[in-house]
């Protein structure tokens, strides 16, 4: 795995035994539990989380996520790196058995997510890369044989019709306006459903053009598409003020956010 540094190599095997014990789990009997919060947790959540940090604790960079102790922001705010972990995004897909959740994993740097991957345990194949690196898809079979990852490269122009992937859990009426927005573009607005990150996996392959996000999100839930998708020379931001997202903010939901391709934004410039 030469095309990597070792923190980011440590991150890829960690995903891919994160996500074949996912399936360890999933294609047996298993348990839910509510938490606090009225989310569903599984053992596959904690088993995961488990597995991702006996691989990134020794990197000596502090991980924050979805099922990791989350740290008061009075000592957070010192952090310049972090992980940023969802170590079973898509819970709910999960229990329902539809094959559409994921591993997240990025690294940000002071508020910047740099690089990310997300990994289908399904599929046996993640996307993965920023900023420093390029992007590529992996098989998992793959990973120790750099020769063998697909290059992805900035999507060349916008679906014809235009492509909006979206959730299977969550719609809301801001949406609608966004739809308007896209028909100056396109006529015609195709729709791909889809949960968790793995709408990402559409954005970065080009299959889609557009994600907008006006429900509820975490910083894990996004992070990782984020880094990918701006290495690409798409964009995350913020569905009011058009910045792009920052992490590791002392409130760590996201705002309503909408996700473009590259071709899309020169489209909407």
């Amino acid at each position: 795995m030469t095309a990597f540094t070792h923190r980011y190599q440590t991150a890829v095997r960690a995903a891919v035994e994160a996500s074949q014990k996912i399936m360890d789990i999933y294609e047996n009997e298993f348990d839910t539990i509510i938490k606090d919060d009225g989310s569903p947790l599984t053992k596959a959540d904690l088993a995961s989380t488990k597995i991702i940090h006996k691989h990134l604790e020794p990197l000596g960079i502090p991980i924050t996520g979805e099922e990791t102790d989350k740290m008061p922001f009075s000592e957070r705010k010192n952090w310049t790196e972090c992980w940023c972990v969802d170590p079973l995004d898509g819970t709910k897909e999960f229990i329902n058995r539809n094959g559409e959740f994921a591993v997240n994993i990025a690294l940000l740097r002071d508020g910047k997510p740099v690089f990310g991957l997300i990994a289908s345990p399904v599929q046996q194949v993640m996307f993965v890369g920023g900023s420093e690196t390029g992007v590529f898809k992996i098989a998992f079979d793959n990973i120790e044989e750099s020769q063998k990852w697909e290059t992805i490269t900035d999507p060349s122009e916008v679906n014809n019709p235009m492509v909006m992937t979206c959730s299977r859990s969550h719609h809301s009426g801001p949406v609608l306006n966004f739809i308007n927005e896209l028909k100056k573009h396109s006529p015609t607005i195709e729709f791909a459903k889809k949960g968790s990150s793995l709408k990402f996996f559409d954005l970065a392959s080009g299959a889609a053009d557009a994600y907008p996000r006006f429900a509820p999100t975490m910083e894990w839930d996004i992070a990782a598409g984020q880094a990918i998708l701006e290495a690409l020379g798409g964009s995350v931001v913020h569905a009011e003020t058009g910045l792009p997202l920052y992490y590791n903010k002392e409130n760590l939901t996201n705002p309503y956010f909408i996700a473009k391709t590259k071709p899309l934004l020169a489209l909407s410039s």
